[in-house]
């Protein structure tokens, strides 16, 4: 060979907004759908959800073991939990005029504070003021972004921030084609369409809430927003009888997919850490900050084992990218001052990368940076 090969060091880094941690690939925009009240056995294999079994599972990845926190029911301390990583001590499900929060430390603030948008669409809702309490088949204790003083003002039903970002759910399909979804999007069904109540004309929970999935997911996979680097979640507050194990589903161009799960203990507390790491805010919030995350569900983002030419080109392999995106290659000797070398798109999630310029290269760090 013509060259001494010496490499201290293979770098990874995306530019992105903002950065995400840990293995977690570069995921842009969240979509999360809360449904109700049962363990997976209930549906998994199930002939009411159709949907769900050969649609959705085998194109996603998902848990077999996923559980709500250990003893915690009714549905509201679930929510909170999923938006703080506690449940304050609540173990009822009533509505903010006596269960309200004067804490900031939640998941929607810490989004706030680093400029990153959310939003929560809730069924049933007309937007015109802040629902505090139940209307239509609405109800508070499936919307934790109410229990937040910070959010509506201390329970002020015209709070204009809360107003902003508590929005019906009829909205998300036009800000799906308006391409002005936030990047935090929580989704609400109603009592009927969420697995929680029968409700004619099917008086069959789990029918109803598959029905919905087929009517709705749809619309957001074929969405600009999922297709570039998104990712949308499916899951149930508590289970039936125990803690579960309860549904959670992912769908995105990043997840492994094609029907892969795995046996990973998990809870609320894992899918608030992995949000928190998706957008790069921290502290972890309560007990998210010891919890398994659910990134084994995604490609990992990473360089596969270098490969030199007797030509002097090194070729990597980079895996767990944004489908359709262009990728630069960029190269450095003292990881101040880089120079670029490759552009690439990925249409997968995995692209081969050369440097032709790696000849007698004694040191080489290599990072990728993705445009905005």
């Amino acid at each position: 060979m013509k060259y001494r090969l010496n490499l201290w060091l293979l770098l990874a880094a995306f530019i992105i907004r903002p950065c995400s941690a840990g293995p977690l690939p570069p995921v842009q925009t969240v979509f999360v759908i809360l449904m109700e009240n049962h363990n997976w056995s209930s549906l998994k294999g199930s002939a009411d959800a159709p949907f769900l079994n050969t649609v959705l599972l085998p194109r996603a990845s998902y848990c077999s073991q996923y559980y709500n926190p250990p003893g915690l029911h009714p549905s509201e301390p679930n929510y909170l939990w999923l938006e703080a990583g506690t449940n304050f001590g609540i173990l009822n499900d009533n509505d903010p005029a006596s269960n309200h929060q004067r804490s900031t430390n939640h998941l929607v603030t810490l989004l706030k504070n680093a400029g990153i948008t959310w939003k929560t669409y809730q069924e049933d809702i007309n937007g015109l003021y802040v629902p505090l309490t139940a209307t239509n088949k609405y109800v508070a204790r499936h919307n934790p972004f109410v229990f937040f003083d910070d959010v509506t003002g201390t329970n002020n039903p015209y709070y204009p921030y809360a107003l902003a970002h508590i929005r019906p759910y009829p909205e998300l399909a036009g800000d799906l084609t308006n391409h002005t979804v936030a990047r935090y999007n929580f989704i609400t069904p109603n009592l009927c369409n969420d697995t929680h109540d029968s409700c004619a004309p099917l008086y069959n929970p789990v029918r109803q809430g598959d029905d919905w999935l087929a009517a709705e997911v749809p619309k957001i996979l074929n969405s600009a927003a999922y297709q570039d680097g998104g990712a949308l979640f499916i899951t149930w507050d508590e289970g039936i009888s125990g803690d579960g194990p309860i549904g959670m589903i992912v769908l995105s161009p990043l997840a492994r997919g094609a029907g892969y799960s795995n046996n990973i203990h998990y809870t609320h507390s894992s899918f608030l850490r992995t949000l928190q790491d998706v957008f790069g805010v921290k502290p972890y919030l309560g007990a998210a900050n010891t919890a398994n995350d659910l990134s084994d569900l995604f490609v990992p983002f990473r360089f596969g084992k270098i490969h030199w030419t007797p030509e002097g080109t090194a070729q990597l392999t980079a895996t767990g990218l944004v489908p359709n995106r262009t990728n630069i290659l960029q190269v450095s000797a003292d990881l101040l001052d880089w120079t670029p070398v490759s552009t690439n798109l990925a249409t997968t999630n995995t692209i081969f990368l050369t440097d032709d310029s790696a000849t007698n290269a004694t040191q080489r760090f290599y990072r990728l940076v993705l445009p905005p």
